[in-house]
């Protein structure tokens, strides 16, 4: 939900955009030094759109299309190892296409900005929303944000370049926006003076080492200070390489809520404390956990039931890595029972992959809510109230027996 605090400290401009071309504006106000990308739906209207501002010459940008997606992430990898801030744009075979190169930043430290416009993956062909592309890539150490809509997506990216480039970070970052359903749907967004947005970004940092000529340098490839990056390593420091990146995934739990807090001071705007963003929860009894725009609608759907007097309430994860275990204990532990809603499968596994760790955080509470899970919307399968307000009859249901049938359910499935 995004919550409008105080009076923001800049004058905001209200323009009519759809998801991708908020995107694409915030990349601009950005001062990005490199953008290499490949074409792909539904993120297609991001790239063009940049490509129009490097044309007329609004940004100084380096524009390089490429002839694949795993050519564009090996290119925004170079660019961000040079120094360079560095942005991409992807969604569904385009992504998977990237796979090994995700893990590659990651390990490299490299503060790539990637969007992904969520995207079913094939077979069958399917071009339309839903969350199994970003989900295949949950384990490939980079950060992951999604969004509810256009504004947020907006905001989300301007945060993102300070998120991913602090430098007790210093990881790529995922922003997911549903495909259609956000990229190409006209909404409201209040945007940035250009001054303003660049101000808060800032300039990128660069943390400094030691080469191995003993130098104090800026950790970056430079030729005058040669420096290794992503070598062969053994198995007597292959580990030690790892545990820092979870220690800086750890460290962006904290910053993520800091930057969250300054850019709404700035704007105006905020989304929870950056991590989680609930709605009508503090007194509900029963409750939906989901990613993305699906809450929009749970919104509406939730004033009614409150209106019919039902406490129903509402969890948004916004930040899904690194996963906030703690605040989703506090947020959900008075609750008599939860539906996690997955827009993506775990084929062979225990439900979806949101479910799994959403109940994993809250079993080692002494007392904790019955979870259930909801698959839904792959391939873009619409979920409307009608559709909804079924998952809530059950949560009654189970909240009046304290029992149920499932542990998994399918929503709206042809059977």
């Amino acid at each position: 939900m995004t919550v409008f605090q105080k009076q923001p400290i800049v004058k905001q401009e209200l323009l009519a955009l759809n998801g991708d071309e908020a995107v694409a504006l915030a990349v601009k106000q950005s001062n990005v030094d490199v953008v290499a990308a490949y074409p792909i739906t539904p993120q297609t209207i991001i790239v063009e759109k940049f490509s129009e501002y490097v044309a007329n010459g609004e940004v100084q940008t380096e524009y390089i299309c490429t002839e694949s997606e795993h050519s564009a992430i090996t290119a925004s990898l170079s660019a961000s190892l040079t120094g360079a801030r560095t942005f991409t744009a992807s969604a569904s075979a385009g992504l998977a296409l990237m796979h090994e190169i995700l893990f590659v930043a990651s390990g490299s430290r490299a503060p790539i900005v990637m969007v992904v416009a969520n995207r079913a993956l094939s077979a069958p062909i399917n071009i339309h929303g839903d969350h199994s592309d970003s989900m295949a890539q949950r384990d490939s150490g980079w950060l992951h944000i999604y969004v509810e809509n256009a504004q947020e997506a907006y905001d989300s990216i301007l945060q993102a370049f300070k998120i991913a480039e602090d430098l007790d970070i210093s990881l790529p970052i995922i922003v997911g926006l549903d495909g259609f359903a956000i990229s190409h749907t006209l909404e409201n967004v209040q945007v940035l003076p250009d001054e303003a947005a660049a101000q808060f970004v800032g300039e990128r940092v660069l943390p400094t080492v030691i080469t191995h000529e003993g130098k104090t340098a800026p950790f970056k490839l430079d030729p005058d200070n040669p420096v290794t990056m992503g070598p062969n390593v053994s198995p007597n420091f292959y580990f030690e390489f790892k545990r820092q990146q979870e220690e800086a995934m750890k460290n962006a739990l904290q910053k993520i809520q800091d930057i969250n807090t300054k850019y709404a001071a700035l704007s105006g705007r905020s989304y929870g404390n950056g991590l989680i963003d609930t709605y009508r929860l503090d007194d509900a009894e029963i409750a939906v956990v989901v990613i993305g725009s699906t809450a929009g609608t749970l919104k509406v759907l939730i004033d009614e039931l409150r209106g019919e007097g039902i406490k129903a309430g509402l969890l948004r994860l916004r930040t899904f890595r690194p996963f906030p275990v703690e605040q989703l204990q506090n947020a959900l532990k008075h609750l008599k029972v939860i539906a996690v809603m997955d827009k993506s499968v775990s084929f062979g596994g225990f439900g979806g992959p949101l479910f799994n760790e959403v109940r994993t955080a809250l079993f080692d509470l002494k007392q904790h809510p019955i979870v259930i899970n909801y698959l839904f919307g792959l391939g873009g399968r619409d979920s409307n109230p009608h559709n909804l307000r079924k998952i809530f009859e059950n949560l009654q249901q189970i909240a009046k027996t304290g029992q149920t049938d499932n542990a998994v359910y399918y929503l709206n499935l042809k059977e």
